[in-house]
């Protein structure tokens, strides 16, 4: 299979033009925490095959969540990449509404991730090969979904327990997509915590990186666990020591720039994605970025500034869906938001009881009102009731 000559036209293009977001910089360290000690660990630079970022904390694919608004809105508050949520390779590919939904991306939503899931692995190549030609900036493959419905078919999650299977998806991947673009995965740390399962995990870790994988993301916890329990840090930091100089992304239990600072200094990961933690809370990338810049703690952001980006996501959101679908959509964002305002429970059912434009803004103008004063913003601690897909019990 040599699907990499369909886009010779776009390698061409892409290599006569700077990538579209290349900043100065070095590749993080190698070494872990327990070589260097805990402060010289944190760099400030994250580099993913030709992209180089100068903050290393991104913006995760979250499914039901990560659309083109909410990238938009995390890219305003620092965060240098995010991951469109994770689609199937045959939505990708087949014809049908979905399809140009899913490959369309606004001009300020760059560079972006397309994460991709599947089980047939020539199918998965060309969905990959297909989001690079629609213009993403970075292919990553989901084998860490631990959704049952998703499990059953072979895919996400389930491929931590057929190696085999795993690497052909791995292997077929890298080969389609077009050299320049980076490829990444996104892994849990095993089916579940058998000896067994964990020898699968860093057969496929290691097969990645020999297939020339630019970086891997590494969920700490087990696909049978989903979301209940601590992640393993500790296995983090055993990831990162084996990789060497290979670039490890760290994933779970990330709600405050203090987490993600403790994850670095903890683990010696080259990087951090926020997941559940930015869902509502934008404002973790530059409360990040002033931590592991000089060590400031900034303010949970105001009432008033809060009101301010609400209003903004909504209105990203009703120019892409129209104002009436836009008010559905932004429900499940509103609750989220909702968990940093003073008044948290009467503002969370406010949010619940919206049924249409009128109602959004009979929310923000009550209970983000610029002329009150309001009690401080409230810090976002902990996933609160779990939305993630496949984060019920």
């Amino acid at each position: 299979m040599n699907l990499r000559s369909t886009s010779s036209r776009l390698v061409g293009e892409r290599a006569a033009q700077p990538p579209s977001a290349v900043y100065a910089g070095h590749t993080c360290a190698a070494r872990t925490a327990q070589q260097l000690g805990f402060d010289s660990i944190i760099q400030r630079v994250l580099r993913i095959g030709k992209l180089q970022f100068d903050f290393p904390v991104i913006q995760a694919a979250l499914s039901g969540y990560s659309d083109a608004p909410m990238r938009v809105i995390a890219r305003r508050h620092g965060a240098p990449l995010c991951l469109h949520e994770v689609v199937l390779d045959k939505l990708v590919l087949n014809p049908g509404k979905l399809r140009p939904r899913i490959l369309a991306l606004d001009p300020e939503d760059h560079p972006v991730g397309g994460q991709i899931m599947g089980a047939d692995a020539e199918q998965f190549a060309r969905a990959a090969l297909a989001m690079v030609d629609a213009g993403f900036d970075l292919i990553d493959i989901n084998f860490g979904c631990p959704v049952k419905k998703v499990l059953g078919r072979r895919r996400g999650g389930f491929l931590l327990s057929e190696p085999g299977a795993a690497i052909k998806i791995i292997k077929c991947v890298r080969d389609a997509v077009p050299p320049d673009v980076p490829v990444t995965l996104k892994m849990r740390s095993g089916m579940d915590a058998s000896p067994a399962s964990e020898r699968n995990f860093f057969h496929i870790l290691d097969a990645a990186f020999d297939a020339a994988l630019d970086a891997v993301t590494v969920h700490p916890r087990t696909v049978k666990q989903r979301y209940v329990g601590p992640s393993d840090w500790e296995f983090l930091t055993r990831v990162k020591r084996r990789a060497g100089d290979k670039i490890i992304l760290g994933s779970g239990d990330l709600y405050t720039a203090g987490d993600i600072r403790r994850m670095f200094e903890q683990t010696g990961v080259d990087g951090a994605t926020a997941a559940r933690g930015c869902i509502g809370n934008p404002w973790i990338f530059h409360e990040t970025r002033a931590l592991l810049d000089d060590g400031r703690t900034l303010d949970p952001p105001s009432v008033v500034s809060q009101g301010r980006v609400i209003r903004e996501h909504f209105s990203l959101s009703a120019m892409a869906y129209g104002e009436k679908h836009a008010a559905r959509v932004m429900r499940k964002f509103g609750i989220k938001y909702a968990e940093l305002h003073p008044d948290y429970l009467a503002v969370r059912d406010a949010f619940v009881a919206v049924r249409g434009a009128a109602d959004w803004f009979m929310v923000l103008d009550k209970w983000y009102d610029p002329q009150r004063v309001w009690s401080p913003g409230r810090r976002k601690t902990g996933p609160d009731h779990l939305v993630a897909a496949g984060a019920e019990p």
